[in-house]
């Protein structure tokens, strides 16, 4: 039998080397202190290092979707697009790790196999699959809120005699599918820019939709140098303009502040043709309440039906793309060509929503009594997003306290960022933050920079521990329905609230108060003393 090898002491434990792990890990370091990550693929990158299915790319500006901690790094670093690619963030990560020299921090191809809080050393003992063990002060899950793929159990999935792929988990090698009869299951995010690509390659692509997808185009194409020049020669006041915006980006073209009630149809109209020509999620700046009224939302969503119904040749097919949900209740997608490829005659959409897919066999899948063939199957079926990464670890705070059991009804914690019950670890860009509806750099960011000043802040004062109260917890929970009930979100099933998971409880997780607004309220906790934590 091999010996355990003896535990290493650290300060941080850092789970994930994605953007969030990156900066916690330089951070660390300015601070002198002894951190690890333990990353579980064999790269850097985090989510843009397994999603690399065709067409992959932010659905955020790159001059926005990018670190601004380091002045140096961002004047010297250029972007190819306006809307950045998959190999392109990839390589940007690994860039980063490089420039800063994070790498010897980092234990690649390394799972944590679990982690329980030592009561009576105040410290956590982690333990990776490879036997590695480690003793930490402070844990840190760095293991972002859309890591966890979401693979559907679909009776006789396993019998299928082709490739199966999940957009989350793409091949490293390069996917051909020319001559192939494919079949994609799934309309969200992922699959908007997927099947534009795949169409091209496919003999015949069957597109299985159980809900049709809004989708803003992007009007992506090479990076604006004029744009690029004028953003680089005030970064910093840019950064700070975007962090005052709603959700952290923006400040490009800022939200009109007036309601879509409060214009004549014609100009409302006209202000849309605006924002849709700009592109992306700039639609939903137009007026300020189209995330909060729902007579307001039904206008913009009429609009975009009828953009669908001008592009989709075939009326039918155009019904079953225009979503009948309030808009931005479900993640807006950001696209290059979805809705003209179902013009293409080698592109079938197949509607599943009252009729579920029954099973897949060796050849296809069975849906409505009708067998459909095909060679290779891609499942767009997202992820057990925002709490899917933790509750599959073995996580046990105080008392042996599991994780699954700590959140048994629900993610329960206090700013997104401590849990009752778990001293000592934070959680980066998870539930209870505005990490969903935030750029998501600008939430790691401001994460990464709380956290370090927490611990500063108990180093300073001679503390061991700090966790979130029960109290605080309750109330946070509160703040967040609160927040939610004040927006359209609550008016569909999303993954927001954990409905694409079948069992998962339904709990409003993300906070959609606004990133300013969240920002001052985490500042304000800490500038007094950490109220609503318990620091001993």
């Amino acid at each position: 039998m091999k010996p355990r090898a003896a535990t290493r002491a650290v300060d941080l434990l850092i789970v994930g080397a994605g953007f969030a792990g990156l900066y916690m890990l330089h951070r660390a370091r300015r601070m002198g202190l002894e951190a690890q990550v333990l990353e579980a693929s064999p790269s850097v990158g985090g989510t843009w290092y397994h999603n690399r299915y065709p067409g992959a790319r932010v659905d955020i500006q790159s001059l926005e979707y990018s670190y601004s901690f380091d002045e140096a790094l961002q004047q010297e670093w250029k972007w190819s697009e306006r809307y950045a690619p998959q190999p392109d963030l990839l390589r940007y990560a690994n860039h980063v790790a490089d420039r800063f020299g994070l790498r010897d921090g980092i234990r690649f191809s390394t799972c944590m196999a679990g982690a329980a809080f030592d009561e009576s050393a105040q410290r956590w003992t982690v333990h990776a699959e490879g036997g590695e063990s480690f003793s930490a002060r402070f844990l840190v899950m760095a293991s972002g809120p859309l890591s966890a793929p979401n693979r559907p159990d679909f009776a006789g999935l396993k019998d299928f005699t082709g490739p199966v792929y999940h957009t989350a988990d793409w091949p490293h090698e390069a996917v051909d599918f020319s001559g192939q009869r494919v079949g994609i299951v799934g309309t969200g995010s992922s699959a908007v820019q997927a099947i534009p690509l795949i169409a091209q390659q496919a003999r015949e692509l069957t597109v299985f939709q159980r809900t049709a997808a809004y989708a803003a185009p992007a009007r992506n194409g090479p990076l604006d140098a004029e744009l690029e020049a004028r953003v680089k020669a005030d970064y910093a006041g840019f950064r700070a303009r975007n962090r005052r915006m709603h959700g952290g980006f923006g400040s490009l073209l800022p939200p009109n502040p007036m309601s879509a009630l409060a214009v004549p149809a014609a100009e409302r109209d006209a202000r849309f043709e605006e924002r849709w020509q700009v592109g992306g999620f700039a639609i939903l700046g137009a007026f300020n309440d189209l995330l909060t009224n729902l007579a307001s939302n039904a206008l913009l969503a009429e609009f975009v039906r009828g953009k669908i119904r001008a592009t989709v040749q075939d009326p039918n097919t155009a019904a079953l793309l225009s979503p009948t949900h309030t808009i931005g209740c479900k993640r807006l997608c950001v696209d290059s060509g979805y809705y003209e490829t179902f013009n293409r005659p080698n592109v079938q959409l197949v509607d599943v929503s009252t009729q579920p897919i029954e099973r897949i066999d060796a050849q296809g899948l069975v849906t409505g009594g009708q067998h459909y063939g095909f060679d290779a199957l891609v499942l767009a079926t997202g992820f057990d997003a925002m709490t899917g990464t933790m509750l599959r670890l073995d996580l046990r705070g105080r008392g042996g306290l599991s994780i699954q059991d700590k959140w048994h009804a629900g993610p329960l914690n206090y700013l997104g960022l401590g849990i009752a019950g778990f001293p000592n670890l934070f959680n980066i860009a998870g539930p209870g933050s505005t990490s969903a509806f935030t750029n998501v750099i600008v939430a790691i960011e401001q994460h990464v920079d709380w956290i370090a000043d927490c611990i500063a802040h108990l180093h300073a004062k001679g503390l061991s521990t700090i966790e979130a109260s029960e109290q605080a917890e309750a109330g946070w929970a509160e703040h967040v329905n609160a927040a939610a009930r004040r927006t359209v979100f609550l008016s569909c099933n999303s993954w927001y609230l954990g409905a694409n998971i079948p069992g998962k409880p339904r709990m409003f997780m993300p906070l959609a108060d606004g990133f300013p607004r969240y920002a001052d309220h985490c500042a304000e906790v800490a500038r007094k003393g950490y109220e609503g934590f318990v620091l001993a």
